[in-house]
């Protein structure tokens, strides 16, 4: 069995431990109940196996994707909590029935406050100035809104707060879509823009089966698909490449749609491919790292991207990595939050 087949194999083997049993085992212990070896082999495989059908059976049962996303966003909670209080307990004298109320203490406001800020979304509005930009305009960017995994209704919020910028277009820098359970109709809000849209796929478009066939129907529902295209819009050149290009494609595709006479906008799903186009793009837009969500998964998520959140500059061009408009999994946000971007583009000649 191939290496990269494995690694994910173990890789959730021990996430599934972890965030699912490890947290609960340590609580369980604080009040006087030890677990034995063969429970938590038992509890740990029982885990895995129903994580391991949801992802790679492509499940839209919706008791399964509960289990798996809630399950997740709350065992991280306690894991994090846990370990805090572990730490803790290391320095200072603190008792059993201590560590129970202290978990208690900070797992409830905790969770509560990430379900609350999850529902919220933020606008937040940036300026960016090139003497290559011939006109001043404002657009709208947005990413990783996740319809399928998340109700579509959340779309009522997102249109409306699009409509309210009066943007000239609107950007999408993909995983609008994530889950099998996703139907064409879960879009139907995507038609209220009164804005031009453009796409370009994230890598959970990839993960549903019949994606292609999905996404051919966007263009019914307003939403035009940058595949590896460019489109100018108010004089500049907007470039969209796909999540499923190799890194090698992808720099090959930006340098045949570029255009030396324009400001160049890169909208791309991922982040790291602008340390190879920096020196081009004037402006890159992505998404994916969702700021890791949940903190502190985005100490962990940094390890990848470096880039995970907010303006990173070399020289006069910039990137843009966005936490999201919505969360993928499970329904909480600590330390991040869901966003739309109002962005101002002016000339400085």
């Amino acid at each position: 069995m191939k290496i990269r087949v494995v690694v994910p194999l173990v890789i959730l083997l021990i996430f599934s431990y972890l965030i699912f049993i490890f947290p609960f085992e340590i609580i369980s212990s604080w009040l006087g109940r030890s677990t034995s070896l063969q429970e938590t082999m038992i509890s740990t495989a029982f885990v895995y196996l129903i994580c391991l059908y949801y992802f790679r059976s492509k499940s839209s049962n919706k008791i399964i994707k509960f289990f798996v996303y809630e399950g997740l966003g709350i065992g991280t909670v306690s894991l994090f909590i846990v370990f805090l209080i572990l730490i803790i307990s290391l320095v200072f004298a603190v008792s059993e029935s201590q560590k129970v109320f202290i978990f208690f203490i900070i797992f409830f406001p905790s969770v509560i406050f990430g379900f609350l800020n999850a529902k919220k979304v933020s606008v937040r509005k940036l300026k960016f100035s090139h003497a290559k930009i011939k006109n001043n305009f404002s657009f709208i960017f947005l990413s990783d809104i996740h319809i399928g995994s998340n109700n579509p209704k959340i779309l009522n919020n997102l249109v409306s707060l699009i409509n309210q910028q009066n943007p000239c277009f609107v950007l999408i820098g993909g995983d609008l879509i994530d889950s099998s359970s996703f139907k064409i109709e879960d879009l139907d809000e995507m038609k209220k823009i009164n804005s031009p849209v453009y796409f370009v796929t994230g890598n959970h478009e990839y993960y549903i089966e019949d994606s292609q066939k999905h996404l051919n129907s966007f263009k019914k529902q307003n939403i035009n698909i940058l595949d590896n295209q460019s489109v100018t819009e108010e004089g500049i050149n907007i470039i969209g490449l796909s999540d499923n290009l190799s890194k090698n494609d992808k720099i090959k595709k930006f340098e045949s749609l570029f255009k030396s006479d324009c400001f160049n906008l890169l909208l791309v799903h991922q982040p790291s491919i602008w340390n190879s186009l920096k020196e081009k793009a004037h402006l890159t837009l992505s998404g994916h790292t969702h700021n890791g969500q949940i903190f502190p998964f985005n100490f962990i998520v940094k390890l990848q991207f470096p880039q995970i959140y907010g303006v990173y500059a070399y020289l006069k061009n910039y990137l843009y990595v966005s936490s999201g408009a919505s969360t993928w999994g499970p329904k909480i946000r600590i330390g991040s939050k869901n966003e739309i971007l109002n962005i101002e583009l002016s000339s400085t000649s």
